[in-house]
């Protein structure tokens, strides 16, 4: 019987590609609330592929995340893909070292992340009509991939760096706190470059876009959408009549004296921004509360708290100080343990208690578990700011609070109690509501209908010219060199690497990146007696040419062109002080160069600031206190270097890249191996410890040939001791 292709296999219906790259993410069973990592955004992004793959106009979802091996987590998390029904797969990739991380870990791998993901798409021989980024480090890397592959970024916050720094300062942590737990500044670093790349911003409330996404400098509210996250409505539903206490029931007993009063339950991770303490607070200090319910606290899973990471522990740590201080043994249950399946029992155990959900985060773009809380037929106490305010919009089924007010916590949770007429009005509400406007099926159609709308707005960009013939078609590997101060500067050296390259080089592909323009650096090279290069990547990755005839890349040239506007930005910059143009023959088409005069002009942040007020975007590159380059935000060397790897089929993993200062930082990072010669500039000393970048004893092109021999380039060509894939 001849068998029939899905039509993901002919490629026809959308490709989506998300990704979500930190916490634990399978298909069945999500530990939520493991710890800081694994909540709702973990659970939103398996139902959201779920969902869009569903969807008649979709033909294949890859959810990428990060592959881990480590023997305190399940085997799950190690295997390569999990298929997840109807065309939507999980696709878990290397990222860094193998054991489990918590996100903030996570930043100096998440190149190699973003190579390990152009590989995968290479290997499924589809171009994705969209890359989505979930949260910071997913940003980062949707940018890297979709940029590269000239397709557009859509980016889902699900919680924001600068919000989460307001609220925590506002509760006493310090700056100094804030960088060391949570690396905040790199985080908000992330967030702005994505929403300066981003086609569309996903959110699901509009106070989402108005007051979170505004205090950013890229704040585009032209291009952000809200669209509400959906819920599994066969999952999360009202007790049925006379049916029995399910199990999580005789775990909460224990804790209790009467554990048939109402319930008010606090379901979340132990994570600071949720704010359990305030609740408990609240609940404590309400001595008429105290006598009608009982407070249940479920906060992740764990076995001891002293083995949980440092923000989980100091949360529990408080939780139970709190219980301790206002002697509440015996009317608050705090379990250790709960499965996935108690998890729509608890909620259904509040409503037939007659007892209210809590949510008291001190911030909370979602409010997934409202939605699971209101499908469940119990109202609702929140923090008054955003997903709160939509749900309360739609469903009417309960009260805001200010978060950090314990007072009017209590009050209005009491208040709901112990009226029940009001208790059944809002519990009506929440039902009907949730059915209106909080499916996945309805999030679905409004997502494929933005994204089809994009797949118009981006249009489709072709590659470039067809492949040259020559030795770049036969090339299985590659050196990339920068000139100045890496290849050039020791002409024993380059003698002895120049000579290895010809006797042994026969299949590698030799290319320089510079910031250098393209006659300028052809001369140089032949000063100092270097042949030809196969590739020349010039003007800081503003162009690229191919061998001896120097035969320009002009698909890479269309590529970088994505919201180039040099007019606009050459006239914005000369209309401030200090800054005038460099003679015209260092200005290119997609480079744009300027003298700055430093005790006169701006900052590059404000710089910055103001391109984006203009609504002109650019990748600024500023070096020894006067010379600014502005380039396309698709070109860099390291940009250019992938580009080039990936349409001449050499895989990335054999490109020696090699460099000496901070302009060769990105392309030395990722899955390239990389060398930094022994007179580097001291910018580039942050990357020893990476396994894929080598700090050689010998300077400029001696450096390389000491690289040659470590990464056994001219053999098995690979990083030492780690197996061939």
């Amino acid at each position: 019987m001849k068998k029939t292709q899905s039509k993901a296999t002919r490629g026809e219906g959308l490709y989506i590609v998300l990704v979500s790259v930190h916490g634990l993410i399978r298909g069945q069973d999500l530990e939520l609330g493991r710890d800081a990592d694994t909540g709702g955004q973990t659970k939103y992004v398996v139902e959201l592929a779920r969902a869009l793959a569903r969807h008649p106009e979709v033909g294949r979802v890859d959810l990428l995340t990060r592959r881990v091996e480590d023997n305190r987590i399940s085997d799950d998390y190690a295997q390569p893909e999990e298929d997840l029904g109807h065309g939507a797969r999980i696709i878990r990739l290397d990222c860094g070292p193998r054991r489990y991380l918590r996100k903030e870990k996570l930043w100096p791998y998440l190149d190699c992340f973003a190579d390990n993901a152009i590989k995968h798409i290479r290997r499924v021989g589809l171009r994705p009509d969209v890359v989505h980024g979930h949260y910071a480090d997913a940003g980062h890397v949707a940018v890297r991939v979709a940029n590269l592959l000239g397709v557009p970024v859509v980016q889902t916050g699900h919680s924001l760096g600068r919000v989460k720094r307001e609220r925590l300062l506002a509760k006493g942590a310090t700056e100094q706190d804030l960088e060391s737990r949570y690396s905040i500044g790199r985080r908000i670093e992330a967030e702005e470059e994505v929403l300066a790349n981003a086609y569309m911003v996903i959110a699901s409330t509009q106070q989402e876009v108005e007051e979170q996404y505004a205090q950013y400098d890229h704040y585009q509210p032209e291009r952000m959408v809200v669209i509400p996250p959906g819920t599994d409505l066969k999952r999360f539903h009202p007790p049925k009549a006379r049916s029995p206490r399910p199990p999580i029931y005789k775990t909460l007993a224990r804790f209790l004296k009467k554990p048939d009063k109402p319930i008010v339950l606090a379901l979340s991770r132990p994570d600071e921004r949720k704010n359990i303490p305030t609740l408990i607070q609240a609940y404590a200090e309400h001595e008429a509360l105290r006598e009608m319910a009982n407070l249940v606290i479920v906060a992740g899973n764990r076995d001891r708290i002293r083995d949980l990471d440092r923000g989980a522990r100091d949360v529990l740590t408080e939780v139970l100080m709190r219980i301790d201080d206002h002697d509440l043994y015996g009317q608050v249950a705090y379990p250790k343990h709960h499965s996935p399946d108690d998890v729509p029992d608890l909620y259904r155990l509040v409503t037939r208690t007659r007892g209210v959900f809590v949510n008291p985060a001190l911030t909370e773009p979602f409010g997934l578990t409202l939605i699971e809380a209101s499908a469940s037929g119990a109202p609702f106490v929140a923090t008054d700011d955003g997903g709160p305010r939509d749900i309360l919009a739609h469903c009417n089924n309960g009260v805001l609070v200010n978060a950090l007010d314990s007072e009017a916590m209590a009050r209005e949770i009491f208040a709901i109690i112990s009226d029940p007429e009001r208790w059944k009005r809002l519990s009506d509400n929440g039902l009907k509501g949730v059915r209106q406007h909080y499916s996945w099926e309805g999030h679905a159609d409004k997502y494929v209908k933005r994204i089809k709308g994009l797949r118009r707005e981006a249009g489709r960009i072709r590659r470039g010219q067809q492949r040259l013939s020559g030795k770049l078609a036969q090339a299985d590997r590659a050196l990339i060199s920068d000139i100045d101060n890496t290849l050039l500067g020791d002409r024993g050296g380059l003698r002895t690497m120049l000579q290895r390259l010809k006797d042994e080089g026969r299949d590698v592909a030799f290319g320089i990146a510079t910031g250098r323009r393209l006659d300028s650096a052809i001369q140089i090279l032949r000063e100092w007696g270097v042949p030809t290069p196969d590739l020349m990547i010039t003007s800081v990755g503003a162009e690229i040419h191919y061998g001896p005839e120097m035969t320009e890349d002009l698909g890479w040239a269309r590529h970088i062109d994505y919201r180039w506007e040099p007019d606009a930005l050459r006239q914005a910059l000369l209309e401030l002080p200090g800054i005038q143009l460099q003679p015209e023959e260092d200005q290119r088409r997609h480079k744009i160069s300027f003298f700055v005069d430093p005790a006169e002009a701006p900052g590059m942040k404000e710089i910055e600031r103001l391109l984006h007020q203009k609504d002109l975007h650019a990748n600024i590159i500023y070096s020894h206190d006067r010379f600014l380059d502005l380039l396309p935000v698709r070109a860099s060397k390291g940009f250019a270097v992938r580009y080039f790897a990936d349409k001449w089929g050499i895989p990335v993993e054999r490109v020696l890249v090699a460099g000496d200062s901070g302009n060769d930082e990105d392309m030395l990072r990722g899955s390239t191996l990389g060398v930094v010669v022994g007179n580097h500039a001291r910018e580039l000393e942050k990357l020893y410890g990476f396994k894929r970048i080598y700090f050689a004893d010998a300077t400029h092109a001696g450096g390389i040939a000491e690289a040659f021999d470590h990464y056994q380039f001219f053999g098995r060509c690979g990083v030492p001791g780690e197996k061939s894939k």
